[in-house]
Order: C-alpha cells, then sequence, then structure tokens
C-alpha cells in the first residue's frame, strides 16, 4: 500500500514533466517562466518534492493548459491523502480525536463494506473489547494510557449508526480466525459474542463469516469501503486510502470474491458460538 501511494506519486511527477515536455519547454525554461528554482523542477517531476497547489497552477500556466489546473490539483489532492503515517497523526492528535475525527465519515456513509481478518470492524467492537484494541495502539505508538477510555467511548459513539435504523446499511465479511484472537477477559469476549449475534439479525446488516477451510480467494490486507467513493486500509504504520475509480473497482471485485466465500444467518452464529467455545476453553485463570 504504501508502494502504492509512492508510484501514484511518481505518476503525477510523470504527468507534469510530460506537459512541459509537450509544450516544449526544458527545465531552465520552466523554472524561469514559474519562478521555481530549476532543481525544483526536477524535484518535483522525479517525485522528491510535493508540489503546492500555486506551483501546479504556475505549471499549467507556463505549459499553457490552464484548464488542467481543476483536474490535477484535485489528483494531486488524492495521491496526498493516500498514505498518512500514525506517527505523524498521533503528534497532532489524541486517541480520542482520531477516533472522534471519522464519525461525520460514518454518519454521512450509506452503505459501508468491511472485510476484517485481524479484529472485529471497529463500528461492531463493544466496551470491553474496544478497550483492549486501544489499549494495545496506545502501546504500541507511545500513547499516555489514560487517553484509551476517552478513545474508546469516540469509537463506541458511531455504534448508534449502525443500531438507528435503515438509514444506514452495512456488509461485513470477517475471517473466522477473529473470533478466536481475545482482546480483554472472557467476559468482554462473551460480550462481544452476545453482540454480534444480535448483528446478525438486523435488518440493515449482513454479516458473514468466512469459515475455515478451502479458498476460492486468499485473505489480503483489511480494508473499508465508503459508499462507493472512498477505501481505506490499516497497517501498522500507517492507513492508505484512495478515491481512485480504478483502485475503488478493484477493491470492489476483492470484496464480492470474499462475501461469496461467507457463509451467514444460522451457519454465522453457530461459527460465533464454536468461537465462544474455543476460547472459553483456553481460558487462562
Amino acid at each position: 500500500m504504501q508502494d502504492q501511494s509512492a508510484e501514484a506519486r511518481k505518476a503525477f511527477g510523470i504527468r507534469l514533466r510530460d506537459l512541459r515536455r509537450d509544450a516544449g519547454l526544458n527545465g531552465k525554461k520552466l523554472a524561469d517562466l514559474t519562478g521555481m528554482h530549476p532543481t525544483k523542477v526536477s524535484r518535483i517531476e522525479h517525485a522528491r518534492q510535493n508540489p503546492s497547489e500555486q506551483d501546479i497552477r504556475d505549471w499549467c500556466t507556463a505549459c499553457g493548459v490552464e484548464g488542467l489546473v481543476p483536474e490535477l490539483i484535485a489528483v494531486h489532492r488524492d495521491v496526498r491523502r493516500m498514505w498518512q503515517e500514525y506517527r505523524t497523526t498521533f503528534r497532532t492528535h489524541s486517541q480520542q480525536a482520531v477516533q472522534a475525527r471519522g464519525t461525520p465519515l460514518y454518519e454521512r456513509t450509506k452503505l459501508l463494506r468491511v472485510y476484517e481478518a485481524i479484529v472485529v470492524p471497529g463500528i461492531l467492537q463493544t466496551v470491553g473489547y474496544s478497550r483492549g484494541i486501544q489499549t494495545i495502539s496506545a502501546m504500541l505508538h507511545d500513547l499516555p494510557m489514560e487517553g484509551v477510555e476517552g478513545a474508546v467511548q469516540a469509537r463506541l459513539g458511531k455504534q448508534r449508526f449502525l443500531t438507528g435504523g435503515m438509514a444506514h446499511m452495512y456488509s461485513f465479511v470477517i475471517e473466522a480466525a477473529v473470533l478466536t484472537y481475545a482482546y480483554g477477559d472472557m467476559d468482554a469476549m462473551n460480550e462481544q459474542f452476545d453482540f454480534l449475534s444480535r448483528v446478525t439479525r438486523l435488518p440493515n446488516v449482513a454479516f458473514g463469516i468466512i469459515p475455515p477451510g478451502f479458498r476460492k480467494i486468499w485473505g489480503g490486507e483489511c480494508f473499508y469501503m465508503f459508499d462507493s467513493g472512498l477505501v481505506r486500509s490499516e497497517m501498522w504504520s500507517g492507513r492508505f486510502q484512495t478515491t481512485r475509480a480504478e483502485d475503488l473497482a478493484y477493491f470492489m471485485k476483492v470484496f464480492t470474491l470474499l462475501q461469496g466465500q461467507a457463509v451467514y444467518g444460522d451457519e454465522a452464529r453457530a461459527l460465533i458460538e464454536q468461537a465462544r467455545d474455543f476460547l472459553q476453553s483456553h481460558e487462562i485463570s
């Protein structure tokens, strides 16, 4: 994912370089027309420096393609958003703030599609389970532990969109192994299992579990698709996101294939109970 972000930056630099060449300009001439240093022109074209939006406007004006300014600025904004490092995010935002700032996106999303292979999707997490996840996050990113409870409450605040009726629709696909990864004690996991069982009966939710066994497609990185306009994928050190049409189409294809391997309803609830029995039999006293 980080490589994909880097490739997008390279592609943007190449596009600016091609505009310069199509206009019959060398790097020095473009620099003279825009007021940039020639070294900056080279660094932008080789994706070693991000251009400002004013740089893009000046570049297009120098190349005689002012009509491309809105498109190129929109593409550039998307490229810059593709990769967000957690260490950068947490320099200026608390755990609670990071959780809370996603609420407007969840509120305006009419259909959320989620594939998870590691943890229960955030909007489905109950208090004890979420506390376990947020505690690990605080430890990994050297955050103060007193911020955990606020982060838990901010995450749970999104759950009202799930349980509030038919205004928001959800399609979840998780790997069965997710249910066997315990965060918190057995009381926390029982609370989580009970909630997941209730979720499988909500009219606005499709909750699928991919059982163990033969596969038609391998599991991959987890991702969230907000309507048909944004995909996010979380990793250890940061988050990838994209609004590019070709990326959205690819993730939609992957999600459909994964969805086709999942079981729903009674079969899903049976897998939840199997996981509960498994954890109870392995509980450490």
